[in-house]
């Protein structure tokens, strides 16, 4: 066997490998994709704009918001803060993915671009079987995800030219998915100790800071409590 078929092969056993860790991921992203994409459309957007913002921004929550953003005023400096506070989490995710991500060359820039919370927490969590390629796994992952949210947004856009139905109140399907997540998360660690501090930051903050502005200071204390306490709460089981 030559060399370029023994790496298609590996290309293959990568891509047969992170496939079924998706479909999970699949079907939520369909259907949160095209509830994004009928939103925009009855927002009075094209399917074009769906198509291009999950391609480019590829951020649910922020794509979301960003339908607010496009009808109001011009405010560049009011988005730019607006869109870090929504994405803070991920610089978050980039430190707890430094180590995985080493030596995967090509692929890393559109890794981290790519990176979701579903792409995280797959990535993460989940070991490369043997006979594959990290670097090919997490990027077939990363990109999988991503097209499933293309998919379904533009053809919600598309079809949403159809829809006659009342839609107030789609946007929440978000907040819905981040309740699903945060759920597996919990149910998934032998202890709960990363949960409730989130819980605990969040609330705290929430308090301090109001609605409109604890996301970044949550993000910090976050961090800062698991930098603290990572040694016992790893001891403790509390981190998968």
């Amino acid at each position: 066997m030559s060399g370029r078929e023994s790496k298609r092969g590996v290309v293959k056993r990568s891509f047969l490998a992170a496939f079924p860790k998706t479909i999970p991921i699949m079907m939520g992203f369909l259907f949160l994709g095209m509830s994004y994409g009928i939103y925009m459309k009855v927002s009075g957007f094209s399917f074009v704009y769906p198509l291009c913002m999950s391609m480019v921004i590829f951020g649910g929550s922020l794509e979301f918001v960003a339908v607010t953003m496009l009808l109001g005023s011009f405010a560049p400096m009011q988005t730019f803060l607006m869109a870090l506070m929504i994405q803070a989490r991920h610089l978050f995710y980039g430190i707890a993915l430094l180590e995985k991500y080493k030596g995967t060359g090509w692929k890393k820039p559109y890794l981290i671009f790519g990176m979701c919370d579903e792409s995280f927490s797959i990535n993460c969590a989940t070991e490369v079987p043997e006979g594959t390629d990290k670097g090919w796994s997490y990027f077939f992952v990363t990109v999988l995800n991503q097209s499933y949210w293309v998919i379904g947004a533009t053809a919600g856009g598309i079809l949403g030219s159809f829809i006659t139905f009342n839609t107030e109140g789609l946007d929440f399907v978000m907040t819905a998915m981040f309740v699903v997540i945060f759920i597996e998360q919990w149910l998934k660690e032998k202890k709960h100790y990363t949960a409730l501090i989130g819980v605990a930051a969040s609330a705290g903050c929430l308090l301090l800071f109001g609605a409109d502005s604890f996301l970044i200071p949550t993000m910090v204390c976050i961090l800062c409590f698991l930098t603290v306490f990572r040694k016992p709460v790893e001891k403790a089981g509390g981190l998968s």
